[in-house]
């Protein structure tokens, strides 16, 4: 039998609940729902450090990033490790990646396991990027997401057809500032987008990390994210709080158009407004590009034989809570979306609630793929899952950590465990050394969230006498799963 063919598909920030496939209330993702009604849609997908370069560290080397070195996004990934894509050359296989690299650049940093590798350095722009094809520094004109595709459809037009393939196509979409193509830059401008059903957050009775995260909607947006002119009195990055009375607050839009307010939360409202907008333009895009890839398997007859697999780096908070950005525990940054289209091996309409990791990726990748995968990688396959396979051990809990302490948006170091049923959640402070504020300390504190009664997690019952088994359980668990992880810090 000749070995699948595999095209992985990454964007960076797409939460799964701004995907149709997924229920989204707020947009339509026809081509990646192809991908999910052609094939497999994972419920409960999740990341073990919820910002970009750990997640893309840890997909490519199948370990934690404590292990792989990548904990921060100061982080750059030493490309002497051993990675997937290594392996599946010396198995055979041309191997490419285009798009969002984002794990350092120079002779130590850049991509390695690839025939081929055309990147953005650092986050990269929407238009005009400058990229890295092959060591060699190039701008190329035109908007990324399709430069991207275009890219990456090149290559796969220029392969060798006697091997099979594996490309990574890594969109830089839709990650902050979210800048439209001239294609969907009118996309819902009549129309008003649902608010989330957490968006008037005020986080009582939840950690001080919660209140203190600066990732609000309503005060940390920059003139950038909400593409008006730079009000007087601030710089470009520079947050827009708001200010205690509105009355003759009034910003200029890109467009041109002069917008005040009556409110407080009418503020808040066009905020979101603006920022989801123009988020959802950028999914759009890549929504697009998707089908241009399918619609290439389709006309050279190697659907049958080719997984596609379609996720994000991590999820992102769409106004839920009032936030957006991600890095906490919380269910919308840690879930990520994953589906996976492989007809000669998924059922198609196929819905799994397993919990996977992004750490089993890579030694799914290379099971599919038929090759054996290193005793250190720490995840494992999910190919039995999605051939519809009973998996009577598989996982019922995982280990989250994430490091960067008040580095980005303020948001607090913290690690816990997720189950099946609740998540406990350890922000450890100065507790573990770890520096914050000398006037304003950040303490060391618990939630626990029952999220059978409480999806949205809006109630931290640590300290609630009933949840005290539980927790004391929960916490011994945690314990195994950082030992088992072997976070030993």
């Amino acid at each position: 039998m000749n070995k699948p063919n595999i095209i992985f598909i990454m964007t960076d920030d797409h939460a799964s609940h701004a995907m149709s496939c997924y229920g989204s209330k707020i947009n339509r993702t026809p081509n990646m729902d192809r991908i999910a009604e052609g094939g497999i849609r994972f419920d409960n997908c999740f990341c073990t450090n919820s910002i970009c370069a750990p997640s893309r560290a840890t997909i490519l080397t199948g370990t934690h990033t404590h292990i792989n070195g990548v904990k921060t996004l100061g982080d750059k990934l030493d490309n002497s490790l051993e990675n997937f894509p290594k392996i599946m050359q010396r198995g055979g296989y041309q191997t490419a990646i285009v798009g969002k690299w984002h794990l350092g650049q120079g002779e130590k940093h850049h991509p390695t396991g690839f025939d081929y590798y055309n990147v953005l350095p650092h986050q990269g722009d929407y238009f005009d990027p400058l990229m890295i094809e092959m060591g060699e520094r190039k701008v190329f004109t035109g908007y990324v997401t399709d430069i991207i595709t275009k890219k990456s459809i090149e290559w796969l037009k220029g392969r060798d057809k006697d091997k099979p393939f594996m490309l990574m196509c890594h969109h830089k979409a839709p990650h902050r500032p979210w800048l439209s193509d001239d294609k969907h830059k009118d996309l819902y401008k009549d129309e008003d987008i649902p608010l989330p059903d957490t968006f008037f957050d005020e986080y009582d009775n939840r950690s001080e990390a919660a209140k203190r995260a600066k990732m609000r909607v309503e005060r940390d947006f920059n003139a950038l994210d909400l593409k008006i002119q730079i009000p007087d009195g601030y710089e470009k990055m520079d947050s827009l709080p708001i200010p205690d009375d509105v009355t003759g607050l009034e910003y200029t839009t890109w467009e041109g158009e002069k917008v005040t307010f009556k409110s407080h939360r009418a503020l808040k409202e066009w905020k979101y407004q603006r920022y989801i907008k123009d988020y959802l333009r950028c999914v759009a895009a890549v929504d697009d590009s998707v089908g241009e890839i399918l619609d290439w398997l389709e006309s050279e007859g190697l659907t049958e034989d080719t997984m596609v697999i379609y996720t994000s780096d991590q999820g992102f908070y769409l106004g839920d809570h009032g936030w957006y950005d991600k890095r906490f525990m919380y269910e919308e940054s840690l879930r990520m979306p994953l589906i996976i289209k492989y007809p000669s091996k998924i059922q198609p309409g196929t819905i799994s609630q397993a919990m996977v990791l992004n750490l089993d990726f890579a030694q799914t990748i290379l099971d599919t793929a038929g090759m054996k995968s290193p005793d250190f990688m720490q995840g494992r396959s999910f190919m039995p899952i999605m051939e519809g396979k009973k998996v009577d051990d598989w996982r019922q809990s995982m280990y989250y950590r994430y490091w960067m302490h008040l580095a980005h948006h303020n948001v607090a170091a913290h690690y816990g465990i997720r189950t099946m049923d609740y998540k406990l959640i350890y922000y450890y402070g100065e507790a573990l050394g770890t520096s914050g504020s000398i006037d304003n300390p950040t303490p060391e504190e618990w939630e626990l969230f029952d999220l059978g009664k409480d999806s949205a997690e809006l109630m931290n019952v640590y300290d609630e006498p009933e949840y005290f088994e539980i927790r004391e359980k929960l916490k011994k668990e945690l314990a195994g799963l950082k030992e088992e992880a072997q976070d030993n810090e």
